[in-house]
């Protein structure tokens, strides 16, 4: 089965659940992990943004990833992410990090540095090279200051051999497009905006990795699995549940909405760490309003 096959659907980037004296609490994210696969994911990815990864060591990295193994025991797939902007750093860690029971990783285009195209181009292909496992992309031009092109993305998709998809978040329909139409059979391209998945799965893409799944795993799974059969009419009503908590999710910064959600599932509590801050505490009554009605 190809990787394209396997990671069809949802995958769902786990937050990191902290105690109030801010160490990782890794009950509160077994509960996390279990309440997603019950609730339906076809994969979870550890060490995404949302899991306020810039803000954790590597050792605490490190043990989340084998706790995620260990809680998740093969029910799911399991993506790691492993991305940064210093390539020789990062060619390092795929050499150290427990890797074994991973499915793919999950790594980001460079942040801060801007590189041109050419410079993204060569990073994955080091990065290609150094992994023991395939290597999905991760556009994100809103956090790393940088789009990686549709061509660069093709380039990779077919030059690169252990290049197997990508993660697309810059919100480019037009990008999506061009990717949709050219890229090889089995690359796979998912979404990583959670507003746009109706859409873009709709017209083509595999699915999605996404931060509501957190919360809402069983309503949108579902609608991501109507949009793959094209049953528009009722992935669209499902996905109608959905608008104003995307735009909650989002209206400060992740994984502040998320956690909001998950501490009124009384799933997690409330903690993040600087330079994130929980979310407004009129915004946190519009998410109590939400849940309630």
């Amino acid at each position: 089965m190809s990787l394209r096959q396997t990671l069809q659907g949802t995958g769902v980037a786990l937050v990191t659940p902290f105690k109030a004296n801010y160490e990782v609490d890794y009950e509160a994210l077994g509960k996390v992990i279990d309440f997603v696969i019950k609730g339906g994911v076809e994969y979870v990815v550890t060490l995404g943004t949302t899991g306020e990864t810039p803000t954790l060591s590597k050792k605490e990295k490190i043990a989340i990833v084998q706790y995620t193994y260990d809680k998740v025991a093969n029910r799911v797939p399991v993506v790691v992410g492993i991305g940064g902007n210093d390539t020789q750093e990062l060619i390092k860690d795929l050499g150290e990090f427990p890797l074994d029971k991973a499915t793919a990783v999950l790594s980001a285009s460079p942040y801060y540095n801007k590189p041109s195209q050419e410079g993204i181009f060569q990073h994955y292909k080091l990065l290609a090279a150094a992994s023991p496992k395939p290597i999905l992309l991760y556009n994100v031009p809103g956090r790393t200051g940088r789009n990686m092109t549709a061509a660069t993305t093709l380039r990779l998709a077919n030059e690169v051999a252990n290049i197997a998809g990508i993660k697309e978040a810059s919100g480019d329909m037009a990008q999506c497009s061009l990717l949709l139409r050219d890229r090889p059979e089995n690359f796979l391209v998912v979404s990583g905006d959670d507003a746009l998945t109706f859409p873009q799965v709709a017209t083509g893409m595999d699915g999605v990795i996404s931060v509501a799944a957190n919360a809402f795993p069983r309503v949108f799974t579902d609608m991501v699995r109507f949009t793959l059969k094209q049953d528009l009419t009722t992935a669209k009503k499902l996905n109608d549940q959905l608008i104003e908590a995307y735009d909650l999710m989002f209206a400060e910064n992740n994984p502040a909405g998320i956690k909001a959600f998950l501490t009124e599932l009384e799933l997690i509590e409330n903690n993040l760490r600087l330079p994130m801050t929980p979310l407004s505490s009129a915004l946190h009554e519009q998410v109590k309003d939400y849940l309630r009605n």
